[in-house]
């Protein structure tokens, strides 16, 4: 990947969190492509928490950028200097990816940029954003909405998840799950779809799933059942499913389900291994299984996958064709 420029855009007002995620997720490394480069109106920017943030680049730096992200502000309601909206309306116009993170999207929003498209915001100011900008078809019960090339955060922490979201869809799952584990951060929280992609909220609270779904995921070779995993919790299927749906926002066989798509987009990168191989490794069973699953939750194949994101060639590359569209056993947990 050649190199990528991030801008974030810092507004009066921005909250600290907000602002530290997209830096730390897209702060230059090595291994990847990005520049990033903080963006203002004016060169100095009053945080939530009362200092004083020195930003060296203006606004035209944005211009240059392939990527803009719009951290929140707190109060979220407050006006949006025009400039920032011109700018703001300019990058989306020259199909640029446009990003907020928590009340971001506020700014996005004021500026045209979600009129018609699904988004999300904090989850206390949802009813903000629905009722301030009836253009937008706000989502209230997810992690982040993909909506292709502008992509929004509930509350704080989940920018986290869009980044690293934003990460995958760059570099892949490995170089995602490295940030990840550098942030001590969940390498994977997200829906079903590829271009529109909502990810259900965990309740907080209650964790006391974890430890099995740590076991489950040093098994995802193995056939396992609601059974299975009411067992290693100590509880009843109804119970399980239950607090697991609690916890997660998604059911155990889903969470299955995309666990095991994860890993293997881990093995299609990292690994020489067949398709057939990746897909008994990661509990889907068939080459046949693993297509339908990768079709459906990332809109491509397998071989396509694994073309994009590594530069070796695979060992199965002529060996196994992409399935037709419909092609392939039934969906497996």
């Amino acid at each position: 990947m050649a190199v990528h420029r991030v801008a974030v855009v810092v507004l009066d007002g921005v909250t600290p969190l907000d602002l530290a995620i997209p830096t730390q997720v897209f702060s230059p490394r090595p291994e990847t492509p990005y520049e990033l480069t903080m963006c203002a109106l004016s060169g100095q920017v009053t945080t939530t928490g009362g200092f004083k943030l020195l930003v060296d680049a203006g606004l035209d730096q944005v211009r240059t950028a392939d990527t803009v992200i719009v951290p929140g502000v707190d109060p979220p309601l407050r006006p949006v200097p025009p400039a920032v909206l011109d700018t703001l309306r300019e990058a989306r116009g020259r199909g640029r990816r446009v990003v907020s993170i928590c009340t971001g999207a506020f700014a996005l929003a004021a500026a045209g940029v979600l009129d018609g498209l699904h988004a999300t915001t904090h989850w206390q100011y949802i009813d903000d954003l629905e009722q301030r900008f009836p253009a937008v078809a706000v989502d209230r019960d997810v992690l982040y909405v993909d909506e292709g090339e502008v992509l929004t955060s509930a509350g704080a922490c989940c920018g986290i998840d869009l980044c690293l979201h934003i990460v995958r869809r760059d570099l892949g799952a490995v170089a995602a799950n490295r940030i990840a584990r550098g942030l001590v951060a969940a390498p994977h929280r997200d829906g079903g779809q590829a271009q529109y992609v909502p990810a259900p909220v965990a309740v907080a609270g209650d964790t006391s799933l974890a430890g099995t779904r740590a076991w489950a995921l040093e098994r995802l070779a193995e056939p396992l059942s609601i059974g299975e995993l009411a067992r290693h919790a100590r509880m009843s299927q109804r119970s399980f499913m239950r607090h697991f749906t609690e916890e997660t926002g998604t059911t155990p066989l889903q969470w299955l389900v995309n666990a095991r798509v994860n890993a293997a987009r881990e093995l299609l990168e990292a690994t020489d291994q067949s398709i057939d191989q990746v897909a008994q490794d990661c509990g889907l069973g068939s080459a046949a299984n693993l297509r339908l699953h990768f079709r459906r939750v990332l809109h491509t194949t397998p071989t396509a996958y694994r073309r994009t994101f590594t530069r070796r060639p695979p060992a199965d590359a002529a060996l196994v064709p992409a399935a037709p569209a419909g092609e392939g056993a039934g969906p497996t947990a």
